[in-house]
């Protein structure tokens, strides 16, 4: 990687290098595991003159989502969040019947449903031929096709301009940033909105999620980044949100530039955190690649010291961000002998890279093990009250970031 895929500057800093890893949603068959199975550097640099951190477009799009293992119906609290975002949109933007929506990215349908519950024309743009005739088996229009200036146009030549196009946790996701912020910019109507959902880089930084780095992330945004990024394709910031998901993301609502006006004041307190972070200097990245050397060696010290004394760990979910971790910390079935997961795609697969086996839930309440290791930690409040159970055995919950945290849990 020489030059950054925004602004095209060869000014790259090195942030975190991971090492080499396959990509994190290739769940192996049984069948598959005395195959080779590719792997690719996982190395995050910033650019010093857009302040766009980011990953080299070693993996494309096409091979990452023309099947994808990730639905997100099977998460709870992120369908009621879509659902939550859907009934303020609503009222924000007086959506009524004659509106129009569209999601790129729409997955199964978890958002849209909410939308086609209110009686509002909506169409999902999903590139999962999977997912997203999942989605239409639930009543969800959906066209399967990535975002680009084309798509973008024919939707509207179809369709008709959207009212309000969301884009929730894709916009990392894109290597040509500025092509797909073209296509947003095709789909929304001249006096529309654009709300966008993407992880925080500031969080990312201050609570070690490095696992969030993975090759499906090509870029990880600041608001100031992001500013930068929306405007290459005619796009204005207006308001930004805070928000929990993910560890910490932003909701960004921008509209046209020729209609947007003035940014409100919450845009310039989360700049002028950015900036109070060192986020637009080279100082607020050097520490991280220590801190994230900590994590690894942490979690690492847990399970060997659990095995010697004769202790079961097993793992709960099988996500993407998981995959990063396992792979970076060299975690193998000797140390975790298997990890369960709510999708049943994933059932009787195994992770990439580190070969451990995704069993149906109902394992660990079979098993009663010592400790339950948390990938989807961002998902801690939720899966807290859905483990509860273990409790039952004396079990405890691990969480292995922001640092390593040994919960007991009650019913």
């Amino acid at each position: 990687m020489t030059r950054c895929r925004l602004c095209g500057s060869a000014a790259l800093a090195s942030v975190v290098d991971l090492g080499a890893t396959p990509p994190c949603e290739s769940f192996l068959a049984a069948d598959q595991l005395d195959l080779p199975e590719p792997a690719y550097p996982l190395h995050l640099r910033v650019c010093t003159d857009c302040w766009l951190a980011q990953i080299p477009p070693l993996i494309t799009p096409e091979e990452t989502f023309k099947e994808y293992a990730y639905f997100s119906s099977f998460s709870t609290s992120w369908v009621e969040h879509a659902r939550t975002f859907v009934d303020g949109a609503v009222q924000r933007l007086d959506l009524g019947a004659d509106a129009f929506v569209v999601e790129v990215a729409s997955n199964d349908g978890y958002l849209l449903r909410h939308v086609v519950d209110r009686g509002i024309r909506c169409l999902g743009i999903e590139p999962s031929v999977n997912v997203g005739a999942a989605a239409r088996d639930a009543g969800v229009p959906t066209l399967t096709e990535f975002l680009s200036p084309d798509t973008g146009s024919a939707v509207r030549a179809e369709h008709g301009p959207a009212d309000l196009v969301v884009a929730n946790n894709v916009y990392a996701h894109i290597p040509d940033v500025v092509g797909f912020t073209q296509g947003l910019r095709a789909l929304v109507a001249d006096d529309g909105w654009v709300s966008i959902e993407v992880q925080h880089l500031l969080t990312l930084i201050e609570e070690n999620q490095y696992d969030t780095i993975y090759h499906e992330h090509f870029q990880y945004y600041t608001v100031a980044s992001a500013i930068r990024a929306l405007a290459s394709g005619g796009l204005a910031l207006v308001d930004v949100e805070l928000l929990p998901t993910h560890g910490g993301s932003i909701r960004l609502w921008a509209r046209p530039a020729e209609v947007a006006g003035e940014p409100t004041r919450r845009v310039a307190d989360v700049l002028d955190r950015e900036k109070a972070a060192g986020l637009q200097e080279l100082s607020g990245y050097t520490e991280f690649s220590a801190r994230v050397a900590k994590v690894r060696r942490d979690l690492l010290r847990f399970l060997v010291e659990a095995a010697e004394r004769g202790e079961t760990v097993v793992g709960y979910g099988a996500p993407g961000k998981g995959n990063t971790l396992l792979n970076h910390c060299g975690i193998r079935p000797d140390l975790l002998p298997y990890t369960v997961d709510r999708n049943p795609y994933k059932h009787g697969r195994f992770t990439p890279g580190t070969r451990i086996p995704i069993l149906p839930p109902e394992r660990i309440a079979a098993d009663e093990p010592d400790y339950v290791l948390v990938l989807p930690w961002n998902l801690r409040a939720e899966l807290v009250e859905q483990l509860s159970f273990v409790h039952e055995w004396g079990g405890r919950l691990v969480f292995p970031i922001p640092e390593l945290s040994i919960v007991e849990v009650k019913r």
